[in-house]
This record gives structure tokens, sequence and C-alpha cells, in this order.
């Protein structure tokens, strides 16, 4: 690292337990490398360029008023890139997180399959080449499926990408690789995690410092609190680092009645 390359990074107290807006590959080339114990994310999942009938580009369609298309519209992000330059932006912005974690840090990597032109897209492509250590299972409650060609998806994966000195906390590893969480229904973020899924992985380690490089609305930063550790938080979208800073200062409002946001999420397919 050079001199002047040194000068730009930020410093500890800059950017532990704070929301930091920017694209994540150019806010992560700004902190320390080995800063962090461990990453926890979900990317966009690149869904509106889907050749099935999941979300198309806002003409029509039981999706043209989706969360998800008006979220990252939002958030000045399309998700809607040709597949070879998603795989490739991901997998430098995978590259940034290991650079950042400590020798005995762990990236959690949500994702999620799909069928793509008739066929299974794994996201292989994406981890090849990556210390993933093992595969953990998200059964999901519910969803919907509008393709007659497949059965409805009930799951998604989570990659841990480990480093060699990596080790579980005390007694956790009696968990299962098959996890079962309900879908968050309390959040008006599109595609939030649950609470209690992301309290799952950072419980299971020995953590302090968690940094989450597609915030969203605040989950990893809320559930690390919880448990008394610390968080990083990168977020493109104004309104989604506002949105964290809310719930993370008033943490009650995740147990408030769920009427409201079941309604709305109805109307989603109405």
């Amino acid at each position: 690292m050079t001199q002047k390359e040194s000068k730009n990074l930020l410093k500890e107290e800059d950017y532990v337990n704070k929301f930091l807006q920017g694209k994540c590959e150019e806010v992560m080339s700004r902190l320390p490398s080995e800063s962090m114990d461990l990453v926890v994310t979900s990317p966009p999942y690149n869904l509106r360029n889907s050749t099935g009938n999941g979300m198309k580009d806002g003409r029509g369609g039981k999706w043209s008023n989706a969360a998800l298309l008006k979220g990252y519209a939002e958030a000045e992000y399309k998700d809607n890139l040709p597949h070879e330059e998603y795989v490739e932006w991901q997998r430098n912005c995978i590259s940034e997180m290991m650079r950042l974690l400590k020798p005995n840090g762990a990236l959690f990597y949500n994702h999620k399959w799909r069928v793509q032109a008739g066929l299974l897209q794994d996201r292989a492509d994406i981890v090849s080449g990556f210390p993933v250590r093992q595969i953990i299972i998200w059964r999901r409650k519910g969803g919907i499926n509008f393709n007659k060609g497949y059965f409805l998806p009930t799951y998604e994966v989570i990659y841990m990408i480990a480093k060699k000195e990596f080790v579980l906390a005390k007694g956790s590893n009696s968990y299962g690789d098959i996890w079962e969480f309900s879908q968050e229904t309390k959040n008006d973020h599109p595609a939030p995690f649950p609470v209690a899924l992301i309290e799952r992985i950072i419980s299971s380690t020995n953590a302090e410092i968690i940094l989450d490089p597609f915030m969203g609305s605040g989950t990893t930063a809320l559930a690390a609190t919880k448990l008394g550790r610390k968080f990083v938080g990168i977020e493109l979208s104004k309104n989604y680092i506002e949105a964290a800073e809310k719930r993370l200062n008033h943490p009650n409002i995740d147990q408030k009645d769920q009427k409201d946001t079941m309604k709305k999420n109805k109307e989603l397919f109405d």
C-alpha cells in the first residue's frame, strides 16, 4: 500500500457503528485490510434480467408494481446487468470483502438459485475459487411461483466463505446446515433479512466487528447491536440509510402490529 493510499483510508472511528453511503466497492476500498471479523450480506440478485415470469422492466405483468422494482430504482440501482457483468461485479465485491476480513474471519454470503432460460443458475460462477467451506440452506416459508415449468422455490443459500483460521463460537457447531426462518414481513425494504437469521449467524461466531456492504434497511446492524457487537454498514440508497437509522434508534419498531405491512404486501399482487 502506498503512502497516498494509506492517507485515503478511513479511521476506525469514521466507520465503526456507522452507515456509509456509496457504492459498496468504492467504500470498501477506503477501509483498512483485515479490519473486519465477519461479513454478513445479501446483494441484489439481478432479478430484472430474468427470462422467466419474474420481474420485468416495468411495462406490466404480475410484478409491474412490485416493491423490489421500485426499491432498487430508488437506490439508483436497476438490478438488470448482463449476467457476465453481474458475476464480475459480485466477484470483485467478494474479493474486497475477503481483503477486509481478519485471518480468522468469514463471509456469510446469501444468494438465491433460480431457473434462467430453462436451466438452473446456481451462482457457482460467482463463488468459484473462493474458500467456500459450507453451504447453508435458508428454508423460507411461503412464496409464489408464476412459472409452470418448475416447482415453487422455497429456499435460498448462504455460502460460508471462510479464512483458514475461522472457527465457530463454542457450541454453535451443533446447528444443522438447514435453517428455517420466515421471511420478514415488518419491513418496508423490498427484500429484508429476517432479524432472527442474522442473529443466528452473528451469535454463532466470536466476531466483534461485522460488515454488511449491502446494508439495506439495517437488519445486520440491528442484530449486531442487539448482541452487543459493532457494525459497519454500506448502502447506496439514502432512503434505506434513513430507515436503518430509524430502526436502530427505535428497535421496538419491529414489534409493532403487522397488519399495515401485510396489507401492503398483498397489494403487490393485486
